[in-house]
């Protein structure tokens, strides 16, 4: 689909979200910028930050597979990247890429020139920036039938049982990375969504710089809604709410468009509502996968994005 006149575009989430838009927009520009989450504290990446005091790999070696060059090469690297060793020592359970990330932060003690240096192993169609230039903690408010109990983890968020009620970061106010900072506000298009909403997505309207860079920049910005509301942590939320939710913490952040596949919306009135009550066009359409309903169509949310690119 690349062609001449390429969009500049900001992705903002982490995890299976995020690289869902990214194997999206990687069809449509080579000039992306993901801006991913670091607040993991689970699984390979919560061993690793533990162990050497670094940034969550995870997320952002799923991003950087998501760009991969469309080669032979390009997808031999995403397959090693992505390759989780098995087993019961040491190395079990963890992702091969995310040694690979942190081997490379260790030797030159630059987390974006680790990341530009695997994005160049990969091949990938842009870069990968963290959201944040310090490890994250999220901690939730969450109601469980009438009694609000909190909990702290993002791993422990993302499978607590109960209705997400608020969502903050520790620290509360933590510093962007500058070049994040820069690609939002250099960005023809902010996407945000879909994800995990209350740990992938929102934290990063919980960063000032980020938010500032939100108000400020000149891009238009969409967001995408998830498809599986009752699951994780939407159980419970009705596809607006996630918009409210959006203008809770997105707190004066305007939207130009929000992408919503047409099974999530029993009544479509409520929803554009919501939309427009953020200033955004409601684009009611397929973007979700035939055979998997519970994920994104990258070629459909592709089309998707081609036809807002274009008609602005």
């Amino acid at each position: 689909m690349i062609g001449g006149n390429q969009p500049t575009v900001a992705a903002l989430g982490g995890g299976h979200g995020l690289a869902a838009t990214l194997r999206a927009v990687r069809l449509l520009t080579d000039d992306v910028t993901a801006i991913v989450t670091v607040a993991d504290n689970g699984g390979s990446s919560g061993r690793l930050r533990t162990e050497f005091g670094v940034l969550p790999p995870g997320d952002l070696r799923m991003a950087l597979a998501a760009l991969c060059d469309d080669t032979e090469w390009g997808h031999t690297w995403r397959d090693v990247m992505q390759h989780r060793f098995e087993g019961t020592g040491p190395l079990a359970g963890h992702a091969l890429g995310n040694l690979l990330i942190v081997t490379l932060w260790e030797l030159y003690d630059d987390p974006v020139a680790g990341l530009e240096l695997v994005g160049r192993l990969l091949g990938a169609r842009g870069r990968v920036l963290p959201m944040a230039a310090v490890p994250l903690d999220i901690e939730a408010d969450i109601d469980r039938d009438g009694t609000v109990v909190s909990v702290a983890g993002q791993a422990q968020v993302a499978g607590a049982p109960g209705r997400v009620c608020q969502v903050r970061l520790v620290p509360a106010e933590p510093p962007a990375y500058p070049e994040s900072v820069a690609a939002i506000r250099a960005a023809d298009w902010v996407i945000l969504g879909p994800g995990s909403w209350f740990t992938s997505v929102m934290p990063h309207l919980l960063v000032p710089d980020l938010k500032d860079a939100l108000r400020a920049t000149r891009a238009r910005r969409v967001l995408v809604l998830n498809l599986d509301l009752p699951d994780g942590e939407t159980e419970g939320l009705r596809p607006e709410q996630l918009i409210e939710t959006f203008a809770e913490y997105g707190e004066g952040i305007r939207l130009d468009a929000v992408i919503a596949d047409p099974r999530i919306a029993d009544h479509r009135g409520p929803l554009a509502a919501a939309a427009a009550a953020v200033g955004a066009e409601l684009v009611l359409t397929p973007v979700a996968a035939r055979n998997t309903p519970g994920q994104h169509d990258p070629l459909r949310l592709a089309a998707t994005l081609q036809d807002l690119f274009s008609s602005r």
